[in-house]
Parts: structure tokens; sequence; C-alpha cells
């Protein structure tokens, strides 16, 4: 026998409820599915993986074989560049017939577009395979501390972790003082991306929810006094950091997948990335060495899930639903998990998917913009 925390009771209730009030919709699936034959989904999202562009390749060859739909990628480098085309259409009253019909979104990006109420609200009920998500083991209801409320749908899972040729640290969890004291031991070996690259900018965030001991304040919207006396600890400590880098600090990678390629040239001897399996997806595939091992800052790895959206003037908003119900689905999932395809964790409880790291919060999504404007006008000038 075991006793249920009121916590647990609570959220098992809202799930029930959830499940309830969304049998009828899923009751005409049949109806989503006869409207989205013969139609394509415009999905706007990152292109700068080959492994994420090979895999909606096969998406595509999916949905045209079992649903009649077609899946358009549109590449991206930054999804904000959709976000401001869905503004501009908000603008101009254009409220249907929109270019957009499907959204790869997290963080920033979702929480403008629920401002603006500009996503539609009746995705997540209507997906039969919404049943398979884990709802009660990953945190897929809130996206950077502001409620999803069914504005948007979980795809796949990302962890802040460390790649490190072998022995550059004794543990698999490491600190602050520890990276510092590497870098003073190898310098040269150790750089960053480029904030406002993602990757760049969670290093900021781990090593402020550390340098902090995670102070409360950063799970919420920042305000200028949090701001005034968290932040001089990150400084501090990059100023002392920013010297050991590569270059000295002067140049930094572009791109999260500029610093990986200077680590697989051992250009780099440590290099960041937000999928807990890409290094070894990546050491399968010959594109690093074999001679990494992963690593996570002791407090946890910043987890957070990356979602869908549909746009509420998508032109195929049916279409966008077969879509989305197939990614969730347990084919789609699996390969998606596989590293010899992309290695992106899964939502749904798959047993071959590997282990998740011990996880941290994601900071308040406010927090994201205010560490990349004060970073930029300090060591960018």
């Amino acid at each position: 026998m075991f006793k249920l925390s009121l916590r647990n009771i609570f959220k098992r209730l809202v799930i029930a409820t959830w499940l309830l009030a969304s049998t009828c919709a899923v009751a005409d699936w049949p109806e989503v599915l006869a409207e989205a034959r013969g139609d394509t989904v415009y999905f706007y999202g990152w292109g700068g993986s080959d492994a994420v562009n090979r895999y909606l390749r096969w998406v595509d060859g999916e949905l045209n074989r079992h649903y009649g739909v077609r899946l358009k990628h549109v590449k991206v480098a930054d999804i904000a560049e959709a976000v401001q085309r869905l503004q501009l259409d908000a603008a101009a009253g254009r409220a249907n017939n929109g270019a957009i019909d499907l959204l790869w979104i997290n963080g920033e990006n979702f929480h403008v577009l629920k401002r603006a109420k500009l996503l539609r609200a009746d995705v997540l009920a209507a997906l039969p395979n919404s049943a398979l998500l884990l709802n009660d083991k990953l945190p897929l209801s809130s996206d950077f501390g502001v409620a999803v409320d069914g504005l948007e749908v979980p795809w796949g899972i990302g962890q802040f972790n460390i790649m490190a040729r072998t022995n550059s640290f004794a543990d698999s969890a490491i600190n602050a003082e520890q990276l510092l004291a590497f870098a003073r031991q190898n310098p040269g070996q150790l750089s960053y991306p480029k904030p406002p690259d993602f990757i760049g900018t969670t290093f900021l965030k781990s090593l402020l929810a550390e340098l902090s001991e995670q102070d409360p304040r950063l799970y919420q919207p920042a305000t200028d006094n949090a701001a005034e006396q968290l932040l001089p600890l990150l400084w501090h400590y990059l100023d002392a950091l920013h010297p050991l880098l590569s270059e000295q600090g002067k140049v930094f990678a572009q791109s999260s997948a500029q610093q990986l390629q200077w680590l697989a040239d051992a250009k780099l001897s440590v290099a960041f990335s937000f999928n807990p399996q890409e290094l070894s997806s990546k050491m399968s595939s010959g594109h690093l060495p074999d001679n990494l091992q992963q690593h996570y800052f002791s407090l946890g790895a910043i987890t957070n899930s990356h979602y869908l959206a549909v746009p509420r003037n998508a032109s195929h908003p049916a279409a966008a639903k077969v879509a989305i119900n197939f990614l969730l689905s347990e084919a789609a999932q699996a390969r998606k998990a596989d590293t010899a395809y992309w290695g992106d964790p899964p939502v749904i409880d798959l047993p071959q998917a590997g282990t998740l790291l011990p996880a941290a919060t994601e900071l308040h999504a406010s927090w994201q913009s205010l560490l990349e404007q004060h970073w930029l006008q300090r060591y960018q000038r």
C-alpha cells in the first residue's frame, strides 16, 4: 500500500477530467481524416539539422501513404521568423488562409503567441494519440513557466548536457567551479555558442541557476530588482572564464552546429548540447569521435519539452491535426528517439528509449531575452 500526495491526486484528477472532456472530440476523428485528405501541411520549423530534416522527409512519406496528407517542411533558422509573420497577419486582419499550418515552438515564442491569442486551442483534445502522452511523468503542462492550456502539443524532450573528452572530469555531475578549473588547466579548449543561440543562452541560464543556488525569482517573471541582484553573480564568473576560452572569449561559435564541429575537429575539448542522446547518436554516425563522455551540471540538467502548435489562421487545420497525431504515434516517436535517425527523447512511454538525465527546472522565459540582451551589451560591444 502507498499514499498519494495531494499534488499527485490533483494531477490525476485533472488528467481524468481532460480525458473525459476530450472523448467527444476524438469521436469526430474520422471527419478530421476525411477533411485532411489531399491537403499539404506547411510546417515551419528549425532546419539546421540534417537528422531532423531527414526525419521530417520520412514523416512526409508516411503521412502521404497512410492519410493522403503531405508535409512541407519550411526551414527557418529561428522560429521567431514565423512568429513575426503571424503577428503581421494579425495586424493586417488576415484571420484565415494563413501560410503557416503547423509550428515547432516553445519558450518565449510560445508566450508571445499565447498573449496575442494567435494559436488554436482545440488541438490536443482532438488527437486520439494524446492518450499516450506521459502526462504525470514529464513537465509537459508548463512551457518556460507559463501554462500550456492546450495551445501546444508536446513533441520531444530537451536536456542541457556537456560533452567532454574522456577524463576531463572525474564525475558525471560537475559544477561551475569545476568547469572554471578545467578552463584554467586547459586554456583555449572550452567555449560556448554565442547567444542568442539557444544552447549558448541555456549555458548562461545553467550557470546563473547554480551560482544563485536556484533563486526562486529565476522561475518567475524577471524584474529589474531581481536582475540587479542576480546577474552580477553570472558576470563575475564569466569575467573570470572568458579569457580562458577559445580565442580568449573574443570569438564565439555562431551556432551549436559550429560548436560541435569545433569539438569534432579537436579545436575544443568541451561542448554543449540540449539533446541528451546527441552524443551517442553523433558518435555512432562518426560525426564525433568516440573519446567523449557526457556530463551535466550538479544541480541537474535544465529540462523542457518542445512543442507543436497550429495557428488560428492556418489554412489546413485538419491536416495539421493529422500530422501532429502521427508525430505522437509509437512508430513516429520510436523512430525519432532512435539515435540512428534523430535521437530526440520521446514524450510517450517507449521501453527502448534512453534514460533521461537528472532534471532541473527551466527558468521563466522572461529571463532568456534579458540574459541575451545584457550579455550582448557586456561582451559584444
